[in-house]
């Protein structure tokens, strides 16, 4: 049961890490989100778009929303199923894009 317990905490532990370890996880779970803001966060439509924005500022929405902190039609339901560093893997991914012109 130790061993058991221990092994789920060190795994529960590697999480951050190995998601540092993967140059494309931010771009892989934000390319769902070209859905509504656009390829590479670039909106054509009438969505808001992502690139280019402050890490700090999409993370703070994005952790709003899955707070419920700020309302939403479906970013909050969305939000909810990323963990905290999966977020925060999104929002650096699309601060670091082009802003949209």
């Amino acid at each position: 049961m130790r061993t058991t317990l221990a092994t789920l905490a060190l795994v529960a532990a590697a999480g951050p890490v190995l998601a540092q370890q993967d140059p494309n996880l931010g771009r892989n779970l934000a390319a769902t989100c070209a859905n509504c803001h656009g390829t590479g966060g670039a909106s054509a439509g009438g969505n808001e778009s992502l690139a280019g924005k402050r890490k700090e500022d999409l993370l703070k929405a994005l952790t709003d929303f899955k707070s419920g902190a700020k309302p939403a039609t479906v970013m909050h339901q969305l939000a909810k199923g990323y963990t905290d560093s999966q977020l925060e893997a999104i929002a650096t991914w699309f601060a670091a894009q082009k802003p949209a012109k």
